[in-house]
């Protein structure tokens, strides 16, 4: 009998499909879970969606190694043509008089810059020319400063720069840990939408199933009253169940129908009529150790990393409240050679030495606390993001042990599951014979059968569970634990 009962179950699926694929259709294409969730990853919107958002943070980061080199940039002003009154000082005697101004200015500077991270200063080493032709005097004169090195350098200034360094990288590595764990999130949506399919496939079957029995049940009933076996109630309740099996076919029908609609919406797949889902009833033995899958957490999920940038936010806060309190000193410097003349050739001769160097101060008398005040908010800020990650690092801990303590269990209850089901077949076989015989009614048939399909979904129910448990842990970790290797991606290849 158990044999009958396992074969029983390895043809439903095909069953199934002769119901709802036409006679004379294409060749049927088999999809397994393994194969669907490897299209979503490729894809489905989800997946494009996941690849833009990482490209943003990508080009992020490249933008602060950027900053980190050396860049060279051409600035200037061409065709500045200035036709107007202007105002003159007597340099001797202090008498203002207005003039006519009619000239036309050019200047082109060219430079190569260099921010120091540790320091927060900025060197440039820069080249120009200046060109100025007035009209009125039929006069040019050429202003040139052909080397000149700049450095700027704020004191007690809050450093940007240096902080983006310490924070810049790590949102790269979160970025592309995030990534990963939105493809473990496609992977569960597949699982669960795939399974969704399963349940349905398997309802239309049950209910094809039961509408052919309860024609022959019927047939039967009637038989037997005929030759006085069974009461006119008796076969109007068989009629009954018939009329409900039929409605029962329809309305599972349309079910499955919408379900496979939305999984191969999910997929992108337009054309899905002749493809067949391969049920994984397969189950890997695998038995998880806790502390081991938490230790894999700790460094491969994105989770560790959002704490420590979360502090470090809070860190940088209180850094620029700091620096932005009490006096406010930057030193600039300019060391190189210039010189002016009414001629090219000679705006290059005897050059002459160029040298300005200062300090600009800010000093603040009384703001009535405010730089305090932010201070302490900041110094507040921080103990609190601490508390926060302390308590957040117990609740990710906790979160781990109990999906392993879940999965761990889940193996044995799809196993149960799976034997609870075999028993409902083998005891609904054993009451449809009954049945035919005339030794249980119409109600002790209809509770066989209600027992059994509450079996066959709870068997569906827990093997999605066992799935979508394993995939959960395995976003957490961002490890495989069938093939026993990190899961990742060439990111090079995911930019390009």
């Amino acid at each position: 009998m158990k044999s009958e009962i396992g074969k029983y179950l390895r043809g439903a699926w095909w069953c199934l499909w002769v119901a709802v694929v036409p006679v004379g259709a294409q060749q049927v294409r088999k999809l397994s879970l393994t194969e669907a969730i490897e299209i979503a990853k490729r894809d489905s919107y989800a997946a494009q969606v996941a690849r833009y958002s990482f490209l943003g943070q990508y080009w992020n980061y490249r933008s602060y190694r950027a900053e980190l080199l050396p860049s060279l940039n051409l600035s200037g002003g061409v065709m500045n043509f200035d036709r107007s009154i202007v105002e003159a000082r007597d340099p001797d005697t202090g008498r203002i008089s207005y003039v006519d101004n009619n000239s036309l200015s050019n200047d082109l500077t060219l430079s190569v810059d260099q921010n120091i991270p540790f320091l927060g200063g900025t060197l440039s080493l820069q080249s120009s020319l200046s060109r100025l032709d007035q009209f009125n005097y039929d006069l040019q004169t050429y202003n040139t400063v052909p080397l000149i090195l700049n450095y700027t350098q704020p004191i007690r200034a809050y450093n940007a720069l240096k902080w983006r360094k310490k924070t810049a990288p790590l949102q790269y590595e979160n970025a592309q840990r995030a990534y990963l764990e939105t493809m473990q999130d496609i992977t569960i949506n597949v699982t669960n939408l795939f399974f969704t399919v399963l349940s349905a496939q398997e309802n239309y079957r049950q209910s094809v199933a039961d509408y052919e029995d309860r024609k022959h049940l019927f047939y039967i009933a009637k038989k037997r009253l005929d030759l006085g076996t069974t009461t006119k109630s008796e076969v109007l309740q068989m009629e009954l169940s018939l009329l409900n099996a039929k409605m029962s076919v329809n309305s599972t029908n349309l079910t499955l129908r919408t379900q496979l609609f939305s999984l191969f919406s999910y997929l992108r797949i337009v054309d899905y009529g002749d493809i067949e889902l391969l049920p994984p009833y397969y189950m890997p033995d695998i038995e998880m150790n806790a502390e081991q899958v938490l230790d894999k957490a700790w460094t491969g999920s994105s989770h560790s990393i959002e704490q420590q940038l979360n502090l470090l936010e809070s860190q940088r806060a209180l850094a620029e409240a700091k620096a932005n309190r009490g006096l406010q000193v930057e030193f600039r410097g300019r060391v190189g050679l210039s010189q002016s003349a009414n001629d090219f050739p000679a705006a290059y001769r005897r050059l002459k030495d160029y040298e300005t160097v200062g300090l600009t101060m800010t000093i603040p008398i009384y703001d009535w606390g405010m730089g305090r005040g932010k201070v302490r908010m900041a110094k507040t800020d921080v103990e609190i993001t601490k508390t926060q990650i302390e308590q957040a690092n117990i609740e990710f801990a906790h979160d781990v042990r109990t999906k392993v303590l879940q999965f761990n269990n889940q193996a044995e209850q799809c196993k149960t599951s799976l034997r609870a089901q075999d028993i409902a077949a083998e005891r609904y076989d054993i009451m449809k014979k009954r049945f035919e015989n005339g030794s249980v009614t119409v109600t002790e048939l209809n509770t066989a059968q209600e027992e059994f399909e509450s079996a066959q979904h709870q068997y569906i129910s827990q093997l999605q569970q066992f799935w979508t448990d394993y995939y959960g842990i395995q976003k957490l970790t961002l490890y495989d634990f069938i093939r026993k290797e990190n899961i990742g991606v060439n990111f090079n290849d995911l930019v390009n």
